[in-house]
């Protein structure tokens, strides 16, 4: 049995929980086991759970759990069905409760996971190394295995056809050793990691006040903002919005990156993006050297003609 982690918020599922239960899908192809899906978050059922692989389904409670809660309950859960495989995102929650799942169970671990293959009758998994700059492939000899998938690398599939079966098995769940003081969500927006086109820009904007640029850019887009660690590090962006190798690591189809030079440090965390387009006035910064496309000039020429012409053509179209 593949046991999957299931987050669901604003009676949605997260993107990122989708993917896990795509990748946990091909596992169940190459293995011919079957996929239970545990949701966290909501005690109704979500109908399209089926068409995207799950078989069962254990709705635990309506209530929001603390990382500990969920970790004991995965484990009650995975002894339960005797599961040979956890398949979760490498989200927040899944970087909180990955390593002590695999430590408890005596688990082998990839983290970060990004494709997987039939090797005969096992699985291999294939993850970025050396900040992105290579791809190792991995297999578990352990009887359990907990993969946790890179969020935005795994096409998420649905069969239309497939239909989920509640279980109505109970499991206790434990008193938290955690206590959440305060709970802020973001709204309105996709979260970085689930997004698809990322408007992020850096010092070369000078100033938080002209940050509006970049948010009509990002609105036009439909995009989420994003920024570079010196511009959270001073308080012009909140630190979420971080992203790099000490900050987030993102895989979004597009980056558009503004006033950036492009640090080492920096392209860790985005490199893996599909499309990179920068935008900074120094022709010698290195974010050229990764770049898909480059625009050489001023930004506060350039965006807000940019933003100009992208909405001229959506009025046109």
């Amino acid at each position: 049995m593949i046991i999957t982690v299931v987050e669901i918020q604003d009676n949605k599922i997260k993107k990122t929980s989708l993917e896990a239960l795509s990748l946990a899908s091909k596992i169940s192809e190459i293995k011919g086991i079957k996929i239970c899906a545990v949701c966290i978050g909501s005690d109704q059922l979500p109908v399209e759970l089926g068409s995207y692989g799950a078989d069962e389904v254990i709705l635990p409670s309506a209530e929001a759990l603390e990382n500990d809660q969920i970790t004991s309950l995965i484990l009650q859960i995975s002894k339960d069905k005797s599961a040979s495989h956890i398949v979760l995102s490498l989200n927040s929650t899944g970087k909180n409760i990955a390593s002590v799942l695999a430590a408890k169970l005596n688990a082998g671990l990839i983290s970060g996971v990004i494709a997987v293959q039939a090797k005969g009758s096992d699985v291999t998994y294939t993850k970025n190394v050396f900040s992105g700059k290579a791809t190792a492939t991995y297999s578990i000899p352990n009887a359990v295995s907990v993969i946790a998938v890179s969020p935005n690398s795994i096409p998420v599939l649905s069969d239309k056809q497939k239909i989920a079966t509640k279980l109505d098995t109970r499991f206790s769940i434990v008193p938290s050793k955690l206590k959440t003081l305060e709970k802020r969500i973001i709204t309105g927006k996709t979260p970085l990691a689930e997004a698809s086109i990322v408007v992020s820009a850096g010092r070369g904007l000078k100033d938080p006040s002209n940050w509006n640029i970049i948010e009509d850019l990002a609105d036009l887009l439909g995009a989420t903002t994003a920024c570079s660690r010196p511009v959270s590090d001073i308080g012009w962006r909140p630190h979420h919005e971080h992203v790099g190798q000490t900050g987030l690591a993102i895989r979004p189809n597009v980056y558009i990156a503004i006033g950036i030079s492009g640090a080492i440090q920096h392209l860790a965390g985005v490199n893996n993006s599909r499309k990179i387009i920068v935008i900074n006035k120094d022709p010698e910064a290195p974010f050229f050297k990764a770049a898909d496309y480059g625009i050489c000039g001023d930004l506060f020429e350039i965006v807000p003609k940019l933003n100009e012409a992208i909405k001229k053509y959506k009025s046109n179209t």
